[in-house]
C-alpha cells in the first residue's frame, strides 16, 4: 500500500516550484492555501496582471511562455529560492499547468487549486454548472455548434479567431441564432462586465477576446442520445443516392471511429453517413467527397441541419482531392468513381494502420476489392453481404419490399 502525506517535503536539491491557481483574477479570491504558496516564494512567474497584487519584495518574470518557464527555473538556486507560477483560473482546468509541469522534470512541483472562470461566471449568473457541457475554444477547435445543438446549457473559454461575437455568428449560420448567450469579460475585476442577449444580437457586438460564454438552448435537437443507424426520414433528400439505414448502421459499426479520429467519407451522396460519423467523432474531423453538384448542394443543408461543424465538405474527384488531406484514420468509401485502388494506395500511404470499409452492390467492385487485398497481404478482407427488406402497406395486406443487397467489406491492418 502507498500512502501519500498530506504535508509536502521538501526533496533534496530540487527546485521547489509552486504552481498556483490564482482563480479569475481578484486576489480576493485566492485560496488560504494558494496565498501562502505565493508568500513562501521568492521568484514569481505569471502575467503582468497577475503579477501586480504580489510583487512587494518578490524577483518577478512576465510570462507564461512555457520554455521561458522552464529557463527561469533551471537558473534558479534548488537550495535558496522558491518559485511560484501563477496560472488563471484552476489549476486543472484548461490550465497552463497541465503543459508545464511535464517540463519541469527536475524540479518539485505542487500545485494549488483555485477558482476557475466557469465556477465564478456560474456564481454571477447565479446558476448551477454541474449540468454543463464544457468547451474550450482557446487555441483550440473543439465542436462548439455541435454541443450547443445537442446540450441545453454550454459553458466555454473563448480566445483568438474564436471570439464571442464570432462563435456566435457560426450559432447564426447554423440555426441557432435565438440561442441565449451570456458572456464575461474581466471577470472578478472592478471592470468587470456581463452581457446578455440571443446569439444574432452578441454577433453584432464587440468583446474581448479572451472572455467566457455560458449558452442557453431551450430547444435541444433529439442527436444526443442517437447511436449510429439515424432513421432515413430525418435527412433532407433528393434523387441523390443516400445509403440506407440497415446498411448504414451495420457500415459505422464495422468501421468503428473514435470520438478523436480523421474520417474520410468517399462518395457521399447526401451525406448521411458523414453525418453520422461526425457525430460519433465530435472531437475529431470528417471530410466528404462529393463530385455531384446536387449531392453537394444536400450535403450542406444537411450539415445545417444536423450542425456538425466538424464535417467538411470537399467538391471534387476524391482521388485528387484526398492527395493533400491530413492522414485519416478510419475511411467509407460507398462510391470511388472508378479510382478505388488508386485512392486506396494513397490512403496507405497517409496511414498504414486506416482502417477502411467500402459498400459496393455490383459484382465487379467486389471482385475489385478482393483482387486489391490480395496484393496487401498485410489486411484482413471481410465481406458481409446485407439485405434488407421494408414493410409496404397494400390495403388490408403487409408486404416485404426488398432493398438491393449490399456488399460490406472492411479492410483492417492484421493485428489491429
Amino acid at each position: 500500500m502507498v500512502v501519500v502525506s498530506k504535508k509536502y517535503k521538501r526533496r533534496f536539491n530540487m527546485l521547489r516550484v509552486n504552481i498556483v491557481g490564482i482563480g479569475p483574477g481578484n486576489p480576493e479570491l485566492l485560496t488560504n492555501q494558494a496565498r501562502q504558496a505565493i508568500e513562501e516564494s521568492n521568484i514569481l512567474i505569471g502575467d503582468k496582471r497577475m503579477l501586480a497584487a504580489f510583487e512587494a519584495g518578490k524577483r518577478l518574470f512576465d510570462t507564461i511562455k512555457s520554455s521561458e518557464i522552464t529557463e527561469i527555473c533551471q537558473k534558479a538556486d534548488a537550495e535558496k529560492d522558491v518559485v511560484a507560477v501563477l496560472v488563471s483560473g484552476d489549476v486543472g482546468f484548461f490550465s497552463l499547468a497541465k503543459t508545464i509541469t511535464g517540463k519541469l522534470a527536475d524540479c518539485e512541483c505542487h500545485r494549488y487549486c483555485g477558482i476557475s472562470s466557469l465556477v465564478y461566471f456560474s456564481q454571477q449568473l447565479n446558476i448551477a454548472w454541474d449540468d454543463a457541457k464544457i468547451v474550450s475554444m482557446h487555441g483550440r477547435n473543439q465542436n462548439l455548434i455541435a454541443a450547443v445543438a445537442q446540450n441545453s446549457k454550454v459553458f466555454s473559454l473563448t480566445g483568438g479567431e474564436h471570439s464571442p461575437n464570432q462563435l456566435c455568428l457560426k450559432l447564426c449560420d447554423h440555426g441557432m441564432a435565438d440561442v441565449k448567450v451570456y458572456v464575461g469579460e474581466n471577470l472578478s475585476y472592478p471592470e468587470e462586465k456581463i452581457t446578455y442577449g440571443t446569439a444574432s444580437e452578441i454577433s453584432k457586438l464587440e468583446f474581448p477576446s479572451l472572455s467566457v460564454m455560458m449558452i442557453l438552448n431551450e430547444h435541444v435537437n433529439d442527436f444526443k442520445y442517437t447511436v449510429h443507424g439515424l432513421n432515413d426520414d430525418l435527412f433532407i433528400r433528393s434523387k441523390v443516392p443516400m445509403t440506407k439505414q440497415e446498411v448504414r448502421s451495420v457500415s459505422i459499426s464495422k468501421l468503428m471511429p473514435k470520438v478523436t479520429d480523421n474520417i474520410y467519407d468517399i462518395g457521399a451522396g447526401t451525406g448521411s453517413c458523414s453525418i453520422e460519423l461526425a457525430l460519433q467523432a465530435q472531437a475529431g474531423r470528417v471530410w466528404a467527397f462529393e463530385r455531384n453538384p446536387l449531392a453537394l448542394e444536400l450535403l450542406e443543408k444537411n450539415k445545417a441541419l444536423f450542425a456538425v461543424n466538424n464535417l467538411d465538405i470537399v467538391a471534387g474527384e476524391a482521388s485528387e482531392q484526398i492527395v493533400d488531406m491530413p492522414a485519416p484514420d478510419c475511411v467509407f468509401i460507398g462510391g470511388s468513381g472508378g479510382n478505388l485502388c488508386k485512392m486506396l494506395d494513397i490512403i496507405y500511404t497517409k496511414n498504414s494502420d486506416c482502417r477502411v470499409v467500402i459498400n459496393a452492390i455490383t459484382l465487379e467492385t467486389l471482385i475489385e476489392v478482393v483482387e486489391y487485398y490480395k496484393t496487401r497481404s498485410e489486411y484482413d478482407l471481410e465481406i458481409v453481404n446485407v439485405f434488407a427488406a421494408r414493410g409496404k402497406k397494400l390495403g388490408a395486406y403487409n408486404l416485404m419490399m426488398a432493398q438491393n443487397p449490399v456488399y460490406i467489406m472492411t479492410a483492417l491492418k492484421k493485428g489491429e
